[in-house]
């Protein structure tokens, strides 16, 4: 299904999206200002919780049959 390739595509890419912004306000953080680091936790936060609702929602789609595994070609 296109429809979900897409979906999961777009999670994909919000989940690499928050890693990066958490590197961002690590290399650009300074420790003197406070709230620096709770920015930077949000930010993972955020990617923890997009990879587990990823996860849920493939389980799901799987369940559901709007995805089949294909599994691993087994040799010649």
């Amino acid at each position: 299904m296109p429809f979900m390739k897409t979906v999961i595509v777009l999670v994909f890419l919000a989940i690499v999206a928050s890693l990066g912004s958490a590197l961002f306000f690590m290399l650009r953080g300074d420790s003197r200002q406070p709230g620096q680091g709770q920015r930077m936790a949000r930010a993972l936060a955020w990617r923890i919780g997009l990879s587990v609702a990823l996860f849920l929602c493939l389980l799901l789609a799987w369940k559901l049959g709007y995805i089949q595994p294909t599994g691993l070609p087994t040799g010649p």
